[in-house]
């Protein structure tokens, strides 16, 4: 009892349950985990989008389509690469309370459905991913909480007093119980990673679309070195896991974006062509995505100052 005392305190408990039944309901933690993710994301997104003179009520639009969306698209990503899960369960590929969303394929659907709203409602489709940049890394954050209701997504066997203790590893692991919490960096790096992104879109420094591409590279990267960390089972290629494959090719990909862009000559975040200082008129939105080509010294700044989200 005196060692077993002490190695308890020295790690972080898990939830003993992960859901709650109310009546013949049965809420899932994991789900409401989500949920507040989106919530939060759509806020910090309203407001800085209000702030830049935008209508709030067109990221509530645009949220209708493209969380559904990235929920398809997260559990797809999810099973196509994880697909020996569920190679003689493919019953079980549509519990998606039970966990399982890959947030690459979540990010690529979501993104696509908002433009697809974006478009039709004429809105400056770069600005408003330089809007979501910073709200999205905190909505995974707060999702991240739903991996440690399920006990789930946990490195490797760990000593450190910041230990995940697990209540029933896996066999491999029988002899241990406590294991790197790997949910938790990536919530951390998340979090500093959006309040990097507002910090660095105060300063005025990047262009239009960049601060969105800042945000893919900096999870990309994060990412890395937490799938790294990872000891559940998973998709290899050349014996290294798929998830830091395309980690690897999405920060690549996305650096060679930004120096091709920097090459560019294409106005600063938050400035667009014959824009009003006190905002965006619906005119101003519909010529937004053709300022690229603009002159950055006849752009008027609209005032944003982007709100640093407080989780």
């Amino acid at each position: 009892m005196l060692t077993t005392v002490p190695s308890l305190l020295a790690a972080i408990p898990s939830p003993s349950r992960n859901h709650i039944d109310i009546g013949p309901l049965t809420i899932h933690f994991y789900g409401v985990c989500i949920a507040l993710g989106v919530v939060a994301a759509v806020v910090i997104s309203s407001k800085r989008w209000e702030r830049r003179g935008g209508d709030p009520d067109d990221i509530a639009t645009i949220a209708l389509w493209a969380v559904p969306a990235g929920v398809i698209g997260a559990r797809a990503y999810h099973v196509a690469t994880d697909w020996k899960t569920y190679e003689h369960n493919w019953v079980g590929a549509l519990k998606i309370t039970q966990g399982g969303l890959g947030i690459p394929g979540g990010i690529l659907f979501g993104v696509l459905a908002g433009l697809v709203v974006v478009r039709y409602k004429k809105l400056p489709a770069l600005d408003l991913l330089d809007v979501v940049a910073p709200a999205l890394p905190v909505a995974q954050a707060i999702g991240r909480l739903g991996n440690w209701f399920n006990q789930e997504l946990y490195g490797r066997p760990t000593k450190l007093p910041w230990g995940l203790h697990i209540d029933n590893p896996p066999a491999k692991y029988a002899g241990y119980h406590t294991f790197q919490p790997t949910f938790l960096y990536e919530a951390i790096w998340n979090l500093c990673l959006a309040g990097f992104l507002i910090w660095l879109d105060k300063k005025r420094v990047l262009r239009r679309g960049e601060l969105f591409a800042l945000y893919v590279l900096g999870y990309s990267l994060g990412r890395l070195w937490v799938e790294s960390l990872r000891s559940d089972p998973a998709s290899l290629i050349f014996g290294i896991r798929v998830n830091i494959w395309m980690s690897c090719i999405v920060a690549v990909v996305t650096a060679a974006v930004m120096i091709r862009n920097r090459l560019r000559d294409a106005p600063i975040a938050g400035m667009i062509e014959g824009a009003e200082s006190e905002g965006y008129g619906s005119e101003e939105l519909d010529a937004a995505d053709d300022a690229d080509s603009a002159d950055p010294g006849d752009a008027v700044d609209t005032g944003d100052s982007a709100d640093t989200a407080d989780t």
